[in-house]
């Protein structure tokens, strides 16, 4: 069974930084691309970064310059480097990791809570 779970997130002052990881355990982590999301309060749920298997990756354009995505394959683990953090990047931040060749494949972790305030 496919298991995801991510951590790193809490309370930080605007321009500062977090770093967000998700583990995936129980499956080929390196055949997943990976993908963050976020969901404010009232709001629906948007993709923010996304990494396929081969590294490539793309960015909503509110984060491009500020967020990095990477993925450490030894260790089934894609991160979520976020800098010059803004009050609007609070949400809860969810990983989704979605099989390359079958969609149906596809997982979601409980979300991690980011609070961007002074």
């Amino acid at each position: 069974q496919v298991r995801i779970v991510e951590s790193g997130g809490g309370l930080v002052q605007p321009g500062g930084s977090l770093r967000l990881s998700c583990a995936a355990s129980g499956t080929i982590f390196s055949i997943y691309a990976m993908r963050w999301y976020r969901q404010a309060p009232g709001k629906q749920r948007e993709l923010v970064a996304s990494i396929g298997n081969g590294g490539l990756t793309n960015y909503a354009d509110s984060v491009k310059g500020r967020f990095t995505i990477s993925r450490d394959n030894a260790k089934n683990t894609v991160y979520l480097q976020m800098n010059s953090l803004k009050p609007e990047d609070t949400a809860v931040y969810f990983c989704n990791a979605r099989h390359i060749a079958i969609t149906t494949f596809d997982f979601w972790g409980q979300g991690t809570q980011v609070t961007v305030s002074s």
